[in-house]
């Protein structure tokens, strides 16, 4: 089931819009609840990993510095080093 949103968005964006809607044979709205979705969905997802990341820091769950750039200096080395734990 769907449901009615109306938003604000400026004069180039619309022109845009209506380009992309004729170019693709797809309504504006049709694209518009394309990129809502898509951009509601890495939001969520990201937001999500910062809050896991936080309780990780929070439980003591943290990798120093130093051992995160030695890690990184051994790349593309023959004694590449195994990421930090």
């Amino acid at each position: 089931m769907t449901e009615t949103l109306s938003i604000r968005i400026d004069g180039e964006t619309k022109r845009r819009l209506d380009a992309l809607a004729k170019r693709s044979r797809r309504s504006k709205s049709f694209l518009a609840a394309e990129a809502i979705a898509t951009y509601v969905a890495s939001e969520d997802w990201q937001l999500g990993e910062i809050q896991a990341g936080l309780k990780e820091l929070d439980a003591g769950q943290e990798i120093g510095h130093d051992e995160v750039s030695k890690w990184l200096k051994s790349w593309g080395k023959r004694s590449e080093s195994k990421p930090p734990l």
